[in-house]
């Protein structure tokens, strides 16, 4: 029996991809280990978002072969996309797999162990219209499960180089959905979160938008409690769209709604196709249909160009909305890209400067944010058990993936299980009590 040693770098749909590919490695009978043991077998699964993950992905790689010389290092997914000669070339890597090639990782790796060949294992993933089926029957949580529903962008944004790694927007069918939703609950999971490169473009490559109807076919699915949404672009929630998600009280209250800049010249240069007013508007929007939502959201700073008066508008316009969380990112230069060209390349100082202000607001508003919740009822699923100031909790999250624990004397085990309440105080700086 031969060990394979994985690791995954990057965002969900690369973690809902590895899973899949342990799965399919586990059913065929190879032992999995962890990476920083001495395995046969090495897969990284890589991201390419920025130079540094670029780098990143080949550290890891060269990590592999440095651990046992007579490995087979495979690099596998979007740095291998983007730059698949330079990977061919480097000495620590065997085998390269591109993406919407990872559902046949074991034949590929089965014909590269047995004739050191590895064919034709990237494809020219801007030409093509195919969506990489892959089915996930178990996750290493057992509470929620992340479902891939579409892969590959149109937006072409000036920072990001996706579009070319995972091509053109590609959807999952409907049925295909379904089925491995219907599997997962049916296995005890209880909450899901739709996850994609872009899904608010779901279905349009079939001709128009399906992310509705998607959503009500999967509220009526038997034993699932929760549908979270991932990041959603602001521009498809409309007031139709709020009218119909607010009717399903499986969908949870928790928006991620990808901002970036608060600033309009800022926005027009990052090639977002949407204004700060109309971003504000789709705020307004939620919180008339739900009473206090839990909206997320990233922002870059530091993109190339930007002033000090671009950064204060975005500072203002953050605190306006009252955001939740916020994930703050220091523009990372991307070799070819639009804005890897631009003038104006801030310093990395200027950038930590900026970032740091951002995360103070974002601690403030997330705190804020909790307290807002206190007194009022709510559910918890319970995810693990854990210690916290020398006494034992069950902690989960909340349906605004706000965290909550309740204290427990070892006589009931809580993972997995749905438990109402209402939101006492603060824990610690992060987790509320449930009363």
């Amino acid at each position: 029996m031969k060990s394979v040693a994985l690791h995954n770098l990057g965002c969900k749909v690369n973690g809902y991809e590895m899973d899949v590919m342990q799965q399919r490695l586990r059913e065929k009978g190879y032992k999995i280990v962890s990476f920083d043991e001495i395995a046969d077998i090495y897969i990284v699964n890589t991201c390419t978002v920025t130079n540094i993950a670029d780098r990143k992905s080949r550290q890891m790689l060269h990590r592999a072969r440095r651990q046992n010389p007579d490995a087979v290092v495979v690099a596998v997914g979007c740095y291998v996309q983007i730059g698949e000669e330079a990977v061919r070339g480097d000495a620590a890597v065997d085998l390269v797999i591109g993406n919407n090639r990872k559902r046949d990782l074991i034949p590929i790796l089965e014909n590269y162990l047995r004739d050191r060949e590895s064919g034709d294992t990237v494809i020219d993933i801007n030409r093509t219209d195919e969506y990489e089926e892959m089915t996930l029957t178990e996750t290493a949580g057992h509470t929620r499960a992340y479902i891939k529903i579409q892969d590959g962008c149109n937006q072409f944004c000036s920072y990001c180089i996706i579009p070319y790694a995972r091509g053109r927007v590609r959807s999952r069918r409907q049925e295909d959905v379904l089925r491995e939703v219907r599997g997962l609950a049916a296995a005890g999971y209880q909450e899901i979160v739709l996850t994609g490169i872009h899904i608010s473009s779901y279905g349009i490559d079939r001709g128009s938008s399906e992310l509705l109807e998607l959503l009500l076919k999967l509220h009526d699915v038997e034993g699932l409690r929760r549908i979270r949404l991932g990041s959603l672009e602001p521009r498809i929630v409309t007031e139709e769209f709020a009218v119909q998600i607010s009717a399903m009280p499986k969908i949870c209250p928790h928006f991620h709604l990808s901002l970036q800049s608060g600033c309009d010249t800022v926005l027009a240069r990052m090639n977002r196709h949407y204004t700060g007013g109309e971003y504000f508007r789709t705020t307004e929007i939620l919180r008339k249909y739900y009473p206090n939502p839990a909206l997320t959201t990233d922002v870059i700073v530091g993109f190339p160009g930007e002033t000090e008066e671009e950064f204060r508008v975005t500072q203002e316009f953050v605190r306006a909305v009252r955001f939740y969380e916020m994930h703050i990112f220091k523009y990372s230069r991307r070799e070819g890209t639009r804005a890897a060209a631009m003038e104006g390349q801030l310093t990395e100082a200027e950038k930590s400067r900026r970032s740091e202000i951002l995360a103070q607001a974002g601690r403030e508003m997330s705190r804020a944010y909790r307290t807002s919740l206190i007194g009022s009822k709510t559910q918890v699923l319970f995810e693990e058990e854990k210690e916290i100031g020398g006494r034992r909790y069950f902690v989960g999250h909340t349906p605004q993936y706000v965290m909550a624990a309740v204290e427990t004397d070892g006589s009931a085990d809580l993972r997995n299980r749905i438990v109402s309440g209402t939101v006492g105080g603060f824990l610690d700086e992060h987790i509320m009590i449930l009363k």
